[in-house]
């Protein structure tokens, strides 16, 4: 058995899954009978039934995403701690990238997040109705989210059984270092123009949600959060780091930073995801203030974060990395 396994806080977070996975198995088929033979204009007693398990399937979702958040910290938190154990490793950038599955990984489970997120949105909306209308669209929204637990499931047992102890992985010098002169950055940008554009994009997208520009609004968003995460790794990190070699995603998440890249990375997915939401509920007709809010406050906290590191740097030094 791989040695892996035995590992605490491994252990915790499979009971864990394992328990959301059976849940998520549980109303998988609820949602499937509700789909089928949902009939709002019936007064049969199975209709009365579905209703019943409507409820019920809203309250188990709502529980999921809870514990599905919490969970996401904790992986990170889990392969963070992996590190000391897995040779070559200096922190969870190592870990992640130990085979094939984990990068993937950790994109499903932010996609499945901000899909139980929306439908958890779709359904305060449909019970604030008189005649769910959006019962229909946000059955199948949790169905994909449900069929998106199953299949991180699968690559979480895929992740973790493919982690070879006896073979080094690469330390996050290796992975976000001088990458043998090979500029890292996207669009063959440099760092001057990584933050013009990463400044220009952050005001786009506030812009965009104030003046109640959907399409501007995704665009500049998905956008604004790719150039963020270059922009975090190769130029704001090296200030959480105060160290200019020092350029990885996952380092600023451990005690020695003061967990700040929890609060770093998690107020620009919040935005993210609450601007997105609040674009889809848009086209469906609805209106959201709360989800404009949200994504408003999460991404200049954002830039407001990541901006202080540098120019507390430069008052107390007098120079900049």
């Amino acid at each position: 058995m791989n040695e892996l396994f035995l590992n605490n806080y491994v252990i915790v977070y499979l009971f864990s899954e394992t328990v959301l996975f059976l849940m998520a198995l549980y109303a998988f088929f609820k949602d499937i009978v509700i789909l089928k033979y949902w009939d709002f204009e019936s007064f049969s007693a199975r209709q009365l039934k579905l209703e019943k398990q409507g409820y019920l399937l809203s309250t188990i979702a709502t529980f999921i995403f809870a514990l599905k958040f919490i969970l996401l910290i904790y992986f990170v938190y889990m392969i963070d701690s992996l590190s000391i154990i897995i040779p070559g490793a200096m922190c969870g950038a190592g870990v992640i990238s130990a085979n094939s599955y984990g990068m993937p990984l950790l994109f499903i489970k932010l996609t499945t997040i901000f899909t139980f997120l929306l439908f958890l949105t779709l359904n305060n909306l449909d019970l604030k109705a008189k005649n769910y209308p959006l019962l229909k669209l946000k059955s199948w929204v949790l169905l994909a989210a449900l069929l998106l637990i199953f299949l991180e499931s699968f690559f979480d047992l895929s992740y973790l059984f493919n982690i070879d102890l006896s073979v080094p992985v690469s330390c996050c010098s290796a992975l976000f270092g001088n990458l043998e002169g090979a500029n890292p950055l996207p669009f063959g940008l440099n760092i001057k123009n990584l933050l013009i554009l990463y400044y220009t994009l952050y005001i786009a997208s506030v812009l965009a949600i104030l003046l109640e520009n959907r399409f501007l609004t995704a665009f500049t968003l998905i956008l604004f959060a790719i150039i963020s995460y270059y922009a975090v790794v190769y130029f704001f990190g090296t200030y959480i780091y105060q160290l200019p070699t020092h350029k990885c995603p996952f380092c600023m998440m451990q005690k020695e930073y003061y967990y700040v890249g929890y609060l770093v990375w998690g107020s620009l997915f919040i935005g993210l995801f609450f601007g997105l939401i609040w674009v889809i509920i848009g086209f469906l007709k609805y209106k959201n203030k709360t989800a404009k809010q949200i994504a408003i406050a999460s991404i200049s906290l954002f830039v407001v974060l990541c901006s202080s590191y540098v120019l507390f740097y430069y008052l107390k030094n007098g120079v900049f990395l």
